[in-house]
């Protein structure tokens, strides 16, 4: 909770500085596109801060999107698929290619920062091939009302991405906290084999947690997709994974495993874009965007390595005084 509070407090006073800085940060106009960009960022950090929690990393995340957003395309405006047969099928395209990364994980004892950095390779280079390096769009295809209004529109003035992260937390908040996969999860990052020793089948719950990483993923797939609509196969989500991580690590999920709050990365997120937002107010060049975001990385790993070999020396101090009494 602690973390949480501290990460907070800070996103406050960098929303105070930026709008002192620059008073357009409170545009209603700037707000509104904030919080789109909140919501569709904050959709896939939150399963990347569930893989973040069992020790794993995710890496393939913009490269998915890539591939997922190219095959929607085409299979909405060339191969003429209705739009919920095609929403539905990049939803399973990606759980399954999630679901390959925890086998592969959890089967054949592959390290996840290998296995998903072949994922972000093959991902990419497969989405250039299948559009020949051509860049893909929806057009004026009917019946794709509903999916610009998720990716463009507004709910009683709240853009619908941001909507529908605040319902994705609150279902993954219920089921990270409180709920026996939740207790699990958190075993299971902190020490997988003490974990298993309970009687915790701790690759169901890892190949689990990929699935649901993947399925986040492709929700904010569909969302990039027609919010930009068009996707570059070359371009399209490249980096994100780094957004995603950056906004987990900014909330409180350790890199070691087993730490980790919906809040805390729902906050990461925000501060991340809020970062951004700063970025372009202040003319900075876009390009920059990295460096922030390697800064931002570097101080989150550093707190934790901090908080955590306090937190050790203080339990270490606990068990002396306890054994001396």
């Amino acid at each position: 909770m602690k973390k949480e509070l501290g990460i907070f407090v800070l996103l406050i006073v960098l929303c105070i500085i930026v709008s002192a800085v620059n008073p357009n940060f409170l545009l209603p106009i700037n707000l509104q596109n904030l919080a789109r960009q909140i919501g569709a960022f904050g959709i896939f950090s939150i399963g990347l801060g569930l893989v973040i929690i069992t020790g794993g990393i995710e890496l393939s995340v913009g490269s998915m999107m890539a591939l997922l957003g190219v095959l929607l395309s085409m299979m909405l405006t060339e191969w003429r698929l209705g739009v919920v047969i095609a929403v539905l099928a990049c939803l399973a395209i990606a759980m399954v290619l999630s679901l390959g990364h925890g086998l592969l994980i959890t089967r054949l004892n592959m390290q996840p920062f290998i296995v998903t950095l072949c994922g972000l390779l093959f991902y990419r280079g497969l989405a250039r091939f299948v559009t020949n390096d051509e860049t893909k769009g929806f057009g004026t295809v009917p019946g794709l009302d509903f999916l610009r209004f998720l990716a463009n529109g507004n709910l009683l003035g709240i853009p619908m991405p941001f909507v529908l992260l605040l319902i994705i937390s609150l279902i993954t908040w219920v089921v990270l906290h409180r709920s026996v996969y939740g207790r699990y999860l958190f075993a299971t990052g902190r020490n997988a084999e003490a974990a298993r020793y309970a009687g915790i089948n701790t690759k169901q719950i890892v190949t689990l947690t990929y699935v649901i990483s993947g399925a986040l993923t492709a929700i904010a797939g569909v969302i990039f997709a027609f919010y930009t609509n068009s996707v570059s196969p070359a371009n399209h989500g490249n980096a994100y994974e780094l957004y995603g991580i950056a906004a987990a690590v900014l909330g409180g999920c350790s890199l070691r495993g087993g730490e980790g709050s919906v809040v805390g990365i729902l906050i990461g997120a925000a501060l991340l874009q809020v970062l951004r937002n700063l970025v372009n107010l202040l003319g900075i060049p876009s390009s920059l965007d990295f460096a922030v975001m390697g800064a931002v990385i570097l101080i989150g790993v550093m707190a934790d390595q901090i908080f955590t070999e306090r937190r050790d020396r203080r339990q270490v101090t606990l068990m002396r005084e306890t054994t001396a009494r």
